[in-house]
């Protein structure tokens, strides 16, 4: 950090939020993943890692919750040109299952572009539980940078490797539970379905602002009994409705999670309003700051958030509007700073 000045523009071949760390000397790497091939409603979570780091130097480094949470040393790593033409692959199938609804049965054609797109899939969980499992064994926190929500899987698979059991704390609109959604193994709409089923590792869920999901998501999550915890969006808007202050809910859902954390964050668990433009926007959702309120609360419980993921993040199709990365990026820096908190790197403001 010598000759830094984190008060300063950021210099012109600065990484993300401006800051001058190498790989090397940065506790956090963020792992961006260019990946969007089973989109079935809005696209642009493909464009997402770029978006992010495009509009993260506009960042003011000072911040209100944690102290310096930039000295720790963020990097982000280029994207892999070999997993853009993955998803470009991958997508170019994807899309013909899904404009027949997932119906594949007796048309050769749409089987194979269905297997074609399930591979790709499994290729880029591999490649993603490769990447993740090398950081971690240098000793980097990892933070991936989707990409829609199927992007993680291979990160929670390294992660439960490395370190055992853990809980993951899920903030999404929607429950993503739903099996083989349109005949796609690997739909972003699967992911905790495929995690929770594949990954024995992952002792509880808790998701947070769920408001759009499937009676099949409803049993399966149901069925999973004290392993699932849902916060419904509903539910948490009745509580503030009856007087409940948000400190009191976001240390009930803290107190659900184990000693270690993994937190996911789907974009559209924040309000509509924040992220226009992601893929699959519901009415209602949580505030930036009660996430980051829930998140300090999760920090300094004592926890280890282990690592995160950021995803659905869609930039505006004409390129011209910035709001939902800039969001985005504020996003990830409070991302980082409490996993630092929690991991002991910085210490949050009195």
């Amino acid at each position: 950090m010598l000759d830094f000045d984190p008060n300063a523009a950021p210099d012109a071949g600065s990484g993300v939020f401006g800051l001058p760390h190498k790989e090397k000397d940065a506790a956090l790497v963020l792992l961006p993943v260019p990946w969007e091939a089973t989109t079935s409603y809005g696209g642009g979570a493909s464009r997402g890692p770029a978006a992010i780091l495009a509009a993260s130097g506009q960042i003011d480094l000072f911040d209100g919750d944690v102290i310096k949470p930039y000295e720790p040393g963020i990097f982000m790593r280029p994207q892999s040109k070999e997993v853009r033409s993955w998803d470009r692959a991958a997508k170019t199938a994807a899309q013909k299952v899904i404009k027949a609804g997932g119906m594949v049965t007796d048309r050769p054609a749409l089987q194979k572009a269905l297997q074609t797109a399930n591979d790709l899939g499994g290729r880029l969980n591999d490649w993603v539980g490769r990447e993740t499992k090398s950081l971690l064994d240098a000793g980097k926190i990892v933070g991936l940078v989707g990409g829609d929500h199927s992007t993680p899987y291979g990160a929670y698979q390294a992660a439960a490797d490395k370190y055992g059991n853990f809980g993951l704390l899920h903030f999404d609109a929607h429950s993503d539970a739903r099996v083989a959604y349109e005949g796609l193994v690997w739909s972003h709409a699967s992911i905790m379905y495929n995690a929770l089923e594949n990954i024995p590792q992952i002792t509880r869920i808790v998701q947070v602002g769920v408001r759009d999901y499937c009676e099949q998501e409803h049993e399966f999550l149901h069925a999973l009994g004290q392993r699932a915890k849902v916060f419904h969006d509903r539910d948490i808007a009745a509580a503030r409705f009856e007087g409940r202050s948000w400190t009191a809910i976001a240390t009930a859902i803290a107190d659900m999670l184990p000693d270690k954390v993994w937190v996911s964050f789907d974009i559209d668990g924040l309000d509509p309003k924040l992220c226009p433009h992601t893929g699959t926007p519901v009415p209602g959702g949580l505030e930036f700051s009660q996430v980051s309120h829930l998140l300090g609360l999760l920090a300094r419980s004592g926890r280890t958030i282990l690592g995160f993921d950021l995803v659905e993040v869609a930039p505006a199709p004409s390129g011209r509007d910035e709001w939902d990365a800039n969001v985005g990026m504020r996003l990830l820096y409070k991302l980082a700073a409490w996993t630092f908190v929690s991991r002991g790197y910085c210490k949050p403001r009195a």
